[in-house]
Protein backbone atom coordinates (compact mmCIF):
# COMPACT_ATOMS: atom_id res chain seq x y z
CA UNK A 1 0.00 0.00 0.00
CA UNK A 2 1.33 3.40 -1.02
CA UNK A 3 2.07 5.96 1.70
CA UNK A 4 3.07 9.52 0.89
CA UNK A 5 5.64 10.94 3.33
CA UNK A 6 5.64 14.75 3.26
CA UNK A 7 8.72 15.89 5.17
CA UNK A 8 11.33 18.50 4.17
CA UNK A 9 14.08 17.22 6.48
CA UNK A 10 15.89 14.59 4.33
CA UNK A 11 17.15 12.49 7.25
CA UNK A 12 13.74 12.24 8.90
CA UNK A 13 12.06 11.54 5.56
CA UNK A 14 14.54 8.75 4.79
CA UNK A 15 14.12 7.19 8.24
CA UNK A 16 10.31 7.30 8.02
CA UNK A 17 10.36 5.81 4.52
CA UNK A 18 12.69 3.01 5.63
CA UNK A 19 10.49 2.18 8.64
CA UNK A 20 7.34 2.13 6.51
CA UNK A 21 8.99 -0.08 3.90
CA UNK A 22 10.08 -2.52 6.62
CA UNK A 23 6.45 -2.47 7.85
CA UNK A 24 5.11 -3.67 4.50
CA UNK A 25 4.21 -0.33 2.91
CA UNK A 26 5.37 1.34 -0.31
CA UNK A 27 6.58 4.82 0.73
CA UNK A 28 7.01 7.81 -1.56
CA UNK A 29 8.61 11.05 -0.35
CA UNK A 30 7.80 14.67 -1.09
CA UNK A 31 9.84 17.53 0.35
CA UNK A 32 7.69 20.61 -0.29
CA UNK A 33 4.08 21.60 0.16
CA UNK A 34 3.17 22.41 -3.42
CA UNK A 35 4.41 19.09 -4.78
CA UNK A 36 2.75 17.24 -1.90
CA UNK A 37 -0.57 19.00 -2.53
CA UNK A 38 -0.46 18.04 -6.24
CA UNK A 39 0.47 14.41 -5.60
CA UNK A 40 -2.12 13.97 -2.87
CA UNK A 41 -4.76 15.58 -5.10
CA UNK A 42 -4.04 13.51 -8.21
CA UNK A 43 -2.83 10.13 -6.93
CA UNK A 44 -4.23 7.49 -4.59
CA UNK A 45 -2.49 6.74 -1.29
CA UNK A 46 -3.53 4.54 1.61
CA UNK A 47 -2.24 7.14 4.11
CA UNK A 48 -0.36 10.44 4.00
CA UNK A 49 2.18 11.33 6.71
CA UNK A 50 2.26 15.13 6.73
CA UNK A 51 4.73 17.45 8.44
CA UNK A 52 3.33 20.94 9.01
CA UNK A 53 6.52 22.99 8.57
CA UNK A 54 7.05 22.77 4.81
CA UNK A 55 8.58 25.08 2.18
CA UNK A 56 6.42 26.66 -0.59
CA UNK A 57 3.13 25.76 1.14
CA UNK A 58 2.67 24.90 4.83
CA UNK A 59 1.17 21.56 5.82
CA UNK A 60 -2.10 22.98 7.16
CA UNK A 61 -2.77 24.76 3.87
CA UNK A 62 -2.05 21.53 2.00
CA UNK A 63 -4.42 19.56 4.23
CA UNK A 64 -7.19 22.15 3.90
CA UNK A 65 -6.90 22.06 0.11
CA UNK A 66 -7.17 18.26 0.05
CA UNK A 67 -10.26 18.28 2.23
CA UNK A 68 -11.87 21.15 0.31
CA UNK A 69 -11.39 19.10 -2.87
CA UNK A 70 -13.07 16.09 -1.26
CA UNK A 71 -9.93 14.01 -0.82
CA UNK A 72 -10.66 11.63 2.06
CA UNK A 73 -7.27 9.88 2.36
CA UNK A 74 -6.31 9.37 6.03
CA UNK A 75 -3.70 11.92 7.13
CA UNK A 76 -1.26 11.55 10.04
CA UNK A 77 0.09 14.98 11.00
CA UNK A 78 3.57 15.39 12.49
CA UNK A 79 3.80 18.27 14.97
CA UNK A 80 6.36 19.83 17.26
CA UNK A 81 6.16 18.47 20.81
CA UNK A 82 4.06 20.73 23.02
CA UNK A 83 2.48 22.58 20.08
CA UNK A 84 -1.06 21.80 21.25
CA UNK A 85 -2.63 24.68 19.29
CA UNK A 86 -1.05 23.29 16.12
CA UNK A 87 -2.55 19.86 16.84
CA UNK A 88 -6.01 21.30 17.41
CA UNK A 89 -5.82 23.30 14.20
CA UNK A 90 -4.63 20.22 12.31
CA UNK A 91 -7.50 18.09 13.59
CA UNK A 92 -10.00 20.86 12.82
CA UNK A 93 -8.55 21.04 9.30
CA UNK A 94 -9.25 17.34 8.76
CA UNK A 95 -6.30 15.38 10.16
CA UNK A 96 -7.12 11.86 11.30
CA UNK A 97 -4.28 11.52 13.82
CA UNK A 98 -1.19 13.40 14.98
CA UNK A 99 2.23 12.41 16.28
CA UNK A 100 4.52 14.85 18.13
CA UNK A 101 8.22 15.04 17.31
CA UNK A 102 10.51 13.42 18.24
CA UNK A 103 8.79 10.05 17.87
CA UNK A 104 9.64 6.37 17.72
CA UNK A 105 9.41 4.87 14.25
CA UNK A 106 7.59 1.86 15.70
CA UNK A 107 4.80 4.13 16.91
CA UNK A 108 4.54 5.90 13.57
CA UNK A 109 4.21 2.60 11.69
CA UNK A 110 1.63 1.36 14.21
CA UNK A 111 -0.44 4.53 13.76
CA UNK A 112 -0.27 4.21 9.97
CA UNK A 113 -1.42 0.59 10.21
CA UNK A 114 -4.33 1.65 12.43
CA UNK A 115 -5.38 4.38 9.99
CA UNK A 116 -5.32 1.90 7.10
CA UNK A 117 -7.45 -0.59 9.06
CA UNK A 118 -9.98 2.00 10.20
CA UNK A 119 -10.36 3.49 6.73
CA UNK A 120 -11.13 -0.01 5.44
CA UNK A 121 -13.69 -0.62 8.20
CA UNK A 122 -11.61 -2.97 10.37
CA UNK A 123 -11.43 -2.19 14.07
CA UNK A 124 -9.39 -5.19 15.23
CA UNK A 125 -5.65 -5.44 14.71
CA UNK A 126 -6.02 -8.87 13.07
CA UNK A 127 -7.95 -9.21 9.80
CA UNK A 128 -10.00 -12.41 9.65
CA UNK A 129 -11.88 -13.44 6.52
CA UNK A 130 -13.10 -16.99 6.85
CA UNK A 131 -10.02 -19.25 6.99
CA UNK A 132 -7.71 -16.39 5.96
CA UNK A 133 -6.01 -14.43 8.75
CA UNK A 134 -3.73 -11.44 8.09
CA UNK A 135 -1.64 -10.05 10.93
CA UNK A 136 -0.26 -6.64 9.84
CA UNK A 137 1.88 -6.31 12.97
CA UNK A 138 3.85 -9.45 12.16
CA UNK A 139 3.28 -9.24 8.39
CA UNK A 140 2.05 -12.81 8.68
CA UNK A 141 -0.65 -14.67 6.74
CA UNK A 142 -2.24 -17.95 7.74
CA UNK A 143 -4.93 -20.15 6.19
CA UNK A 144 -6.82 -22.67 8.32
CA UNK A 145 -4.36 -21.99 11.13
CA UNK A 146 -1.26 -22.74 9.04
CA UNK A 147 1.22 -19.87 8.69
CA UNK A 148 2.32 -19.34 5.09
CA UNK A 149 5.81 -18.27 4.08
CA UNK A 150 5.33 -15.25 1.83
CA UNK A 151 7.67 -12.76 0.22
CA UNK A 152 7.16 -9.05 1.07
CA UNK A 153 5.47 -8.51 -2.31
CA UNK A 154 3.18 -11.51 -1.83
CA UNK A 155 2.25 -10.27 1.63
CA UNK A 156 1.42 -6.79 0.33
CA UNK A 157 -0.90 -8.23 -2.30
CA UNK A 158 -2.80 -10.44 0.17
CA UNK A 159 -3.04 -7.64 2.73
CA UNK A 160 -4.36 -5.13 0.21
CA UNK A 161 -7.00 -7.52 -1.14
CA UNK A 162 -7.99 -8.53 2.42
CA UNK A 163 -8.44 -4.90 3.48
CA UNK A 164 -10.79 -4.48 0.51
CA UNK A 165 -12.55 -7.83 0.86
CA UNK A 166 -15.50 -8.33 -1.43
CA UNK A 167 -14.40 -5.57 -3.84
CA UNK A 168 -12.91 -6.35 -7.23
CA UNK A 169 -9.54 -4.58 -7.48
CA UNK A 170 -8.27 -3.80 -10.96
CA UNK A 171 -4.79 -4.84 -12.06
CA UNK A 172 -3.92 -1.16 -12.49
CA UNK A 173 -4.84 -0.32 -8.89
CA UNK A 174 -2.91 -3.30 -7.54
CA UNK A 175 0.18 -2.42 -9.54
CA UNK A 176 0.01 1.18 -8.27
CA UNK A 177 -0.32 0.07 -4.63
CA UNK A 178 2.17 -2.83 -4.62
CA UNK A 179 5.19 -1.54 -6.47
CA UNK A 180 7.56 1.31 -5.62
CA UNK A 181 8.37 4.17 -7.97
CA UNK A 182 11.55 2.46 -9.19
CA UNK A 183 10.11 -1.05 -9.52
CA UNK A 184 9.20 -2.64 -12.84
CA UNK A 185 5.40 -2.61 -13.21
CA UNK A 186 3.91 -5.29 -15.41
CA UNK A 187 0.45 -6.90 -15.56
CA UNK A 188 1.96 -10.27 -16.50
CA UNK A 189 4.18 -10.18 -13.40
CA UNK A 190 1.10 -9.43 -11.29
CA UNK A 191 -0.74 -12.42 -12.76
CA UNK A 192 2.26 -14.65 -12.02
CA UNK A 193 2.28 -13.31 -8.45
CA UNK A 194 -1.40 -14.21 -8.01
CA UNK A 195 -0.76 -17.71 -9.34
CA UNK A 196 2.06 -18.25 -6.83
CA UNK A 197 -0.21 -17.12 -4.00
CA UNK A 198 -2.98 -19.49 -5.08
CA UNK A 199 -0.54 -22.39 -4.89
CA UNK A 200 0.41 -21.36 -1.35
CA UNK A 201 -2.95 -20.24 0.04
CA UNK A 202 -5.44 -22.25 -1.99
CA UNK A 203 -7.22 -21.41 -5.22
CA UNK A 204 -10.35 -20.16 -3.45
CA UNK A 205 -8.64 -17.41 -1.43
CA UNK A 206 -8.09 -15.05 -4.39
CA UNK A 207 -10.68 -14.97 -7.16
CA UNK A 208 -10.21 -13.60 -10.67
CA UNK A 209 -12.93 -11.65 -12.45
CA UNK A 210 -11.81 -11.75 -16.06
CA UNK A 211 -11.54 -8.28 -17.53
CA UNK A 212 -12.09 -6.63 -14.13
CA UNK A 213 -9.46 -7.75 -11.60
CA UNK A 214 -9.02 -9.75 -8.42
CA UNK A 215 -10.70 -10.05 -5.05
CA UNK A 216 -10.72 -11.83 -1.72
CA UNK A 217 -14.38 -12.87 -1.47
CA UNK A 218 -16.57 -12.37 1.56
CA UNK A 219 -16.79 -15.59 3.61
CA UNK A 220 -19.74 -17.75 2.62
CA UNK A 221 -22.35 -18.22 5.34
Amino acid sequence: MRVLVVEDEPRIAADVAAALKAGGFVPEVSGDGEEAWFRGDTEDYAVIVLDLGLPRMDGLAVLKRWRAAGRQVPVLVLTARGAWAERVEGIDAGADDYLPKPFRMEELVARVRALVRRSAGFGAAIIEIGPLIVDPRQMRVSVNGIVQQLSPLEYRLVAYLALHKGRVISAHELIEQLYGEDDARDANALEALVMRLRRKLGAEVIETRRGFGYLVPEPRT
